[in-house]
């Protein structure tokens, strides 16, 4: 009955919003056309469509505020004014009440709050779909923030994944776009992502293998961990102090170089993306801040670490090949790149390919370099591959939405920020490091159990390689002939040895039968 209710819930703010018409319109049966014809008379529906959904989003709760930020990461699934307006879907999300989140506390550490923290502050400072966050101090004096995951999450969010499964299998089976579109894949993306954010472990070992990855780089704080505090439901982590990224005219009067702020921004992000293929993947405004102590001025300060993305040597080696390509116009080596990668069909022609990506590339070329976005070539460049019938891998959707977030963040610090030329030299860097001597000397070394090994075979394997090649074809045929006399000799002797043990074994029992007898 809790499930009919709840469909029944969503099926009226469906209605309220105006969504119907949003989601019958793309069905193909004429029934279901008429019905939207229907549906639609006497109601004013003067709110754009993309706004109708996330007002619609918010009503239904944290899991499907949750649902349309994940779902604002499939641009190439979603169209531009829709997929903007869900982006807008950043920590929306009512707090729930201190004591709920005092009793998990509690539950977690299995004594009262008072013997876990030394002060504890009950009103939350930050509040989202999945978890709320409160400053503490520990015993020792140490400033921390705690971030509890709301109640009983893991069962609403399974009764709701269950209603939107039904509702994706709905789409695809009665949608004429709904097989392009791929509900029922976008609901077990988003069931993925998740889950894996419900276990704040999981949420802290990201964080600190950032912390490790970024510690030289001196231009953003992580916080650390306190291991000895952290449950799958509760994570206490080093209270950072910084102003929101988003307060520029603050940081300008406290005299942070904004513009340097923005390209620091971009070094960071390439940084996680090429160097170490573990990246921040949730880094809107709201997420960063920025220091104004001293010993750490300027430098940006990264928070929440729930969804993060990881690149193969593969995927870090086409996107940077992609990128310099596009940039030199050489619109063949993208095809053939995209051909390579294996998610186009190998049989593409490579002219055909080629000429739909200068057909989507080549209008970028008449604006300044500095008005070019990254992410939206990214975007177009998956577009495009979708029509030779490929499927994009979800670590690059995750990449490309992540890169349009720092795009739109750079922009704003730094209206004449030229991203490419930011990037250019970090991209060439490591392209060399890929094939020049350094690159070579690590994989040398990896490679070094393995030469240890085998170096002490080497001789002897080299002598049988040179003795049968210098042998004649003769040479070789007696050599087999040979073998084979010595194995069938070898054959026979365990033939006779088997058939000598099986005799003496039954001649010891018959022995031992007569002497009983």
């Amino acid at each position: 009955m809790s499930r009919f209710f709840r469909g029944a819930f969503i099926l009226w703010v469906v209605f309220r919003h105006g969504l119907d018409e949003l989601v019958l319109s793309s069905f193909s049966h004429p029934w279901l056309r008429r019905l939207t014809r229907v549906l639609t008379l006497g109601r004013t529906l003067d709110q754009p469509r993309g706004e109708r959904l996330r007002l619609a989003l918010e009503s239904l709760g944290p899991i499907f505020v949750k649902f349309g930020q994940v779902l604002s990461t499939r641009r190439d699934l979603l169209p531009p004014d829709i997929a903007d307006e869900l982006a807008l879907l950043q920590d929306r999300v009512p707090p729930f009440a201190s004591d709920v989140a005092v009793a998990t506390i509690e539950q977690a550490f299995g004594r009262g709050i008072d013997q876990v923290f030394a002060s504890f502050e009950r009103t939350p400072v930050a509040s989202a779909s999945i978890a709320q966050v409160h400053f503490a101090v520990l015993s020792d004096g140490r400033e921390v923030a705690v971030k509890v995951l709301r109640p009983h999450m893991l069962r609403v969010i399974e009764k709701d994944l269950a209603l939107m499964r039904l509702m994706a299998g709905w789409v695809e089976r009665l949608s004429a776009d709904g097989k392009r579109l791929k509900p029922r894949e976008v609901v077990a993306e988003f069931d993925k992502y998740l889950h894996d954010e419900l276990d704040l472990l999981r949420e802290a070992s990201s964080a600190a293998q950032l912390r490790r990855n970024m510690q030289d780089l001196n231009l953003v704080l992580i916080p650390e961990m306190i291991w000895d505090y952290c449950r799958p439901d509760v994570m206490v982590m080093q209270r950072m102090h910084g102003v929101p990224i988003s307060q520029t005219e603050r940081l300008r009067s406290a005299g942070v170089d904004i513009k340097r702020l923005a390209r620091d921004g971009v070094t960071i992000f390439f940084t996680q993306v090429f160097r170490d293929g573990f990246f921040h993947a949730d880094m809107h405004p709201g997420n960063i801040q920025v220091s104004l102590a001293p010993e750490t001025f300027g430098r940006y300060i990264s928070l929440d670490f729930g969804i993060v993305g990881t690149l193969t040597e593969f995927d870090k080696e086409y996107l940077a090949q992609n990128f310099t390509a596009f940039f030199q116009r050489d619109y063949k080596r993208v095809a053939e790149l995209h051909i390579e990668s294996g998610w186009v069909p190998p049989d593409t022609r490579v002219d055909e390919l080629e000429a739909a990506v200068r057909a989507v590339c080549e209008p970028y070329f008449d604006r300044p370099l500095r008005e070019i976005s990254l992410g939206m070539v990214l975007m177009r460049l998956f577009q495009t591959s979708r029509r030779f019938h490929v499927e994009i891998q979800p670590q690059l959707v995750l990449l490309q939405k992540t890169l349009l977030n720092i795009e739109g963040l750079g922009r704003q610090l730094d209206p004449d920020l030229d991203l490419w030329s930011t990037a250019k030299p970090f991209l060439e860097k490591w392209m060399m490091e890929q094939v020049g001597p350094e690159k070579l000397l690590q994989q040398l070394k990896a490679e070094a159990p393995h030469y240890a090994k085998l170096l002490p075979a080497l001789p002897r394997l080299l002598h049988d390689a040179l003795r049968r090649q210098a042998m004649s074809p003769s040479d070789e045929l007696r050599e087999l002939l040979a073998e084979q006399r010595r194995t069938n000799r070898l054959l026979q002797g365990l033939v006779w040895a088997a058939t000598g043990f099986v005799g003496g074994l039954f001649a010891m029992q018959l022995y031992l039968q007569i002497r009983l007898w």
